[in-house]
């Protein structure tokens, strides 16, 4: 059986951008090395917005314009947007926190050939893995579903933590 590593929006606008954080920067090259390395099945996730995110619902309630697609911003960090191109990678653009797209793509494609695990790194520890994490454990609750916490940074230390805890109550494996 295979095994699938998702890299969750690892984008400028999270690194260095509107949203980026020193804890992020710091995973970065954690989380190419073990992209790169990857034996198995690799896919990106991009957080996607469009110019009038600030009238959305998220917008309201996190009212920084960010990841606006076709934005520097909104591009994977260089190295992962090399490496995901060079693999032929599969890339979901999601609008929201999760992404239900991944999720079915991934049903489907464990009933096509079964996952013995699936794998998340990433941003935003408390937000975007969070979210698909669960999203994902909801869709193939048979599955066992990790994240890398040394390889993810939250919006916070204290949220990054609160997030992983909470994903373990969850049943996500937590290394």
């Amino acid at each position: 059986m295979r095994e699938l590593l998702i890299v969750v929006d690892m984008q400028n606008d999270f690194l260095t951008g509107a949203l980026g954080t020193p804890e992020g920067q710091a995973v970065l090259p954690g989380v190419t090395a073990l992209a790169r390395d990857w034996a198995g099945e690799l896919v990106f996730t991009r957080d996607t917005h469009t110019s009038d995110y600030l009238n959305t619902q998220e917008g309201k309630n996190l009212p920084v314009v960010h990841c606006v697609q076709g934005t520097e911003g909104w591009q994977l960090a260089p190295e992962l947007d090399a490496l995901a191109k060079e693999r032929g990678c599969k890339v979901f653009d999601k609008p929201a926190f999760g992404s239900t797209q991944l999720a079915h793509w991934a049903a489907m494609e464990h009933a096509r050939e079964p996952f013995a695990r699936i794998s998340l790194v990433g941003v935003c520890t408390d937000i975007c893995v969070l979210s698909n994490a669960l999203l994902l454990k909801a869709a193939l609750p048979e599955v066992p579903v990790r994240v890398y916490g040394s390889l993810c940074a939250g919006v916070s230390p204290a949220s990054h933590t609160r997030a992983l805890e909470a994903m373990q109550v969850c049943q996500v494996e937590v290394v």
